[in-house]
């Protein structure tokens, strides 16, 4: 059984998405085909149910999730064992974060990285926050890097790497939002009935402005809810409506100057952003020399990394 195939067929497990996995697998989607095909003549079974909508694992593919992600793990460690007696690590490194982690946390750690091991090759996929955790969860990426749940699974690490307030912005440009916002000084000041806000569609955000609302009792006017902070950003510059995102996003962002932060909502819990494994893949050697660089540098003060026990 080819293991590039398994690795193909992983993916997609995970993915349910023929398009998806193979724009990040750099393969077309007929050659991704025709990978699940051989393992289904291989194995004289169908591994996936698809139709023109959806595809899902059978029972059949579903045993052989659990063998392909047993079979290359073992390889992995076997192939990075051996070449650690060399002192010389190779193999690929996998790694999933948004766009503004990409330049504001991730760019210094692989400068670092990349001088201690010149032979790792690292795969980089970016995308929405929101995604993190479950792509870490479901094996599709070795590392992330994710904002800190109110509750993390026993199945991962997680490494801080800094904090990031929550802040509120709005537009600078002359708009119905902006006039809107015109000298806000604190929350009584604010037409919550009338202001469109920017959500969020899922993630930490997400979680902390749903219980923020309830509390206060405002049901906001949501305008829209968007995939990924960078988009939030995009979008209360433009005068669509008031966000409430990372201020590191904000920082990083090249739209700041056209953004206020109003004197809202401060009580919002700031993230503790860092890194992110299977704990049971930090005996991984790629992925522990990846995690005792990232332990070095960290610009969190001699905290631990969170484990539940």
């Amino acid at each position: 059984m080819d293991l590039k195939d398994l690795r193909y067929f992983l993916h997609l497990s995970n993915s349910l998405h023929f398009a998806k996995s193979s724009r990040e697998l750099h393969i077309s989607p007929s050659g991704l085909t025709r990978a699940i095909q051989r393992l289904e003549q291989e194995l004289d079974v169908m591994v996936f149910e698809r139709d023109n909508r959806t595809v899902a694992l059978t029972q059949a593919g579903l045993l052989l999730r659990d063998y392909a992600r047993q079979t290359l793990g073992d390889y992995s460690r076997l192939k990075t064992s051996i070449q650690e007696h060399s002192q010389d690590l190779r193999g690929r490194l996998s790694l999933f974060c948004s766009v503004t982690a990409s330049y504001s946390f991730l760019h210094d750690l692989l400068d670092r990285f990349r001088i201690d091991y010149p032979n790792i090759e690292l795969q980089l996929h970016t995308g929405d926050s929101a995604e993190a955790l479950q792509r870490v969860t479901d094996e599709m990426d070795d590392v992330v890097i994710a904002a800190l749940p109110p509750k993390l699974s026993d199945k991962l690490e997680f490494l801080p790497l800094a904090h990031s307030s929550l802040v509120c912005i709005g537009p600078l440009r002359p708009s119905p939002v902006q006039n809107l916002i015109k000298g806000v000084k604190s929350e009584e000041d604010m037409s919550w009935d009338v202001l469109p806000f920017v959500m969020p569609e899922s993630g930490l955000t997400r979680v902390r402005l749903d219980e923020w609302f309830s509390h206060k009792q405002i049901k906001p006017l949501i305008y829209a809810q968007v995939s990924g902070h960078e988009a939030m950003v995009s979008m209360a510059s433009l005068g669509c409506g008031v966000a409430v995102v990372p201020k590191v996003v904000l920082d990083n962002s090249p739209m700041r100057d056209t953004l206020q932060i109003l004197p809202v909502m401060s009580e919002l819990k700031p993230f503790v952003i860092g890194l992110c494994v299977m704990r049971r893949k930090l005996s991984n050697p790629l992925i522990a020399a990846f995690w005792s660089v990232a332990e070095y540098g960290s610009s969190v003060d001699k905290q631990p990394s969170y484990r539940l026990v």
